[in-house]
C-alpha cells in the first residue's frame, strides 16, 4: 500500500524563486500542497508549479503597516486553518508568517527561517527578538539554510537538534553547468575582451547595491578593462541607477533589470567573477549558481558564506558595508588569472558535491512526517 498523502500548507512571504522550488518539491514528494503567501509580491515570473492549490485571502491586498494589518491576518489566517485542517505547516520568515501561525497555536509548524530573519533581523529590537523567540518556542521543527542559523536556534530556544533541518536550499545543477562556447550577452555587449563583474542580488537594503556600485567605481580607476553585469531591481532603483549616472558608469555597467530565471544561467556565463555585498547572507542560492556555473565568488564575510567561501582559497571575502574594502578585494580578484582558472574548477566540484537540490530536500520530508507522527 502506498504512503497516505499529507496535506500541508506552505505560507511564505511572497513568490520567489526559492517558494517554487520548496512548491514543485513538495508535490513532487507526495503532498496535497496549499500555497498562502504574506503579501502580494512576486519576484518569480513563473506559474504556480502544477499540484498547488493558491489560496485567496486578506493578504492579497492589504499591506502591512500597522498592528490592524496583522491583526487582519491573524483571524483570516486562524479561520484558513479551521477550514482546511492541515496535517502540517511550513511557514517563514520567522518574525512574520511563521509568527502569525504561532499565534493561532495551530500544531504541528515547521518554522522556515530566510537565513536574515534570525541572523540579522532578530536582534533588531526586543520586540522582534520577543516574535522570533516565541515562534521558536512555538515550532515542531525548524529548517535553515547554514550551520550559523542551527546556532542561533539553539542560542533561542531548547528545541531537540533532531528537529532542525539544514541544509542549502540547493540549485538545480543540469541548468547551472559551465560552458566553454562564448556567451551571446557578452559578444552583444562587446565585452569579449572585459573583465566583467556580476551580481544577482535584489536591488533592496539588505544588498548593499550601493556599496558594489562605488566599489566598482573603485576598482575601474586602476582596471579600465572591468565591467559589471546589475541584475534586478527592488526598492532601492532610484537611488542605484542616480548613483550609477553620478558616478559617470552608464556605460559600463548593464544593468537589465529582473530576468526570467530561465535565463538567468546564461547571464552568469557571460562573467568572471561573481560578487555580492549583502550584510548578510545565510546560504545564498545566486552564491551556489555561480559557483556551480564556474565562477570564481567575492562575497562579504559573514555567517553563511564563510560556510562556503575560504579566503583566497576557492574565493575572497570583503568587510560588509566598506566599498573601499570590497574595491580592494575586487582588484586582487581580477589580478591572477591562472588563480581564477583554479578557482572555478574547485567551485564546480564543491556544488556537485554539497548543492544539488535532489540530494538535500528529502531531509525536510523525513522531518514533516516525523512531525506529524
Amino acid at each position: 500500500m502506498g504512503r497516505i498523502s499529507l496535506r500541508l500548507l506552505y505560507f511564505s512571504g511572497g513568490y520567489t524563486t526559492h517558494d517554487r522550488r520548496f512548491l514543485e518539491a513538495f508535490v513532487a514528494s507526495g503532498f496535497e500542497v496549499n500555497y498562502l503567501r504574506l503579501l502580494d509580491q512576486r519576484l518569480d515570473c513563473r506559474n504556480l508549479p502544477d499540484g498547488v492549490t493558491a489560496l485567496s485571502w486578506v493578504g492579497d491586498t492589504l499591506g502591512l503597516h500597522e498592528f490592524s494589518d496583522y491583526y487582519q491576518r491573524f483571524a483570516a489566517l486562524r479561520q484558513i486553518l479551521n477550514d482546511l485542517r492541515p496535517d502540517a505547516v511550513v511557514a517563514g520568515p520567522v518574525q512574520t508568517s511563521a509568527f502569525l501561525v504561532a499565534l493561532t497555536q495551530y500544531r504541528p509548524v515547521i518554522t522556515m527561517s530566510w537565513g536574515s530573519d534570525l541572523l540579522v533581523y532578530a536582534d533588531q529590537s526586543s520586540r522582534m527578538m520577543a516574535r522570533t523567540r516565541y515562534t521558536l518556542n512555538s515550532s515542531s521543527g525548524v529548517l535553515g539554510d547554514c550551520d550559523a542559523v542551527r546556532k542561533k536556534v539553539h542560542s533561542l530556544t531548547d528545541i531537540s537538534d533532531e528537529r532542525i533541518v539544514t541544509f542549502p536550499w540547493g540549485i538545480d545543477l543540469q541548468q547551472f553547468t559551465p560552458d566553454p562556447n562564448p556567451s551571446v550577452i557578452r559578444e552583444s555587449l562587446g565585452w569579449e575582451q572585459n573583465s566583467v563583474l556580476i551580481s544577482t542580488r535584489s536591488w533592496e537594503p539588505l544588498y548593499r547595491i550601493d556599496v558594489l556600485v562605488n566599489a566598482f567605481a573603485i576598482l575601474h580607476q586602476t582596471n579600465p578593462k572591468s565591467r559589471l553585469i546589475l541584475l534586478g531591481d527592488g526598492s532601492e532603483s532610484k537611488k542605484v541607477l542616480r548613483l550609477i549616472s553620478e558616478l559617470g558608469l552608464e556605460d559600463l555597467i548593464h544593468a537589465p533589470g529582473r530576468i526570467g530565471y530561465e535565463s538567468l544561467s546564461a547571464y552568469f556565463r557571460s562573467a568572471d567573477l561573481y560578487v555580492s555585498s549583502a550584510l548578510s547572507d545565510g546560504t545564498s542560492i545566486s552564491l551556489l549558481e555561480a559557483m556551480a556555473t564556474g565562477l570564481p565568488v567575492v562575497v562579504t564575510d559573514s555567517y553563511g558564506n564563510r560556510e562556503w567561501v575560504t579566503n583566497g582559497k576557492n574565493g575572497w571575502l570583503a568587510s560588509p558595508d566598506n566599498a573601499l574594502a570590497l574595491g580592494e578585494v575586487l582588484k586582487e580578484a581580477l589580478s591572477d588569472s591562472d588563480r581564477l582558472q583554479r578557482i572555478k574548477e574547485l567551485n564546480i566540484e564543491l556544488a556537485r558535491e554539497k548543492a544539488d537540490w535532489n540530494n538535500n530536500f528529502p531531509k525536510l520530508v523525513t522531518l514533516i512526517r516525523q512531525v506529524v507522527k
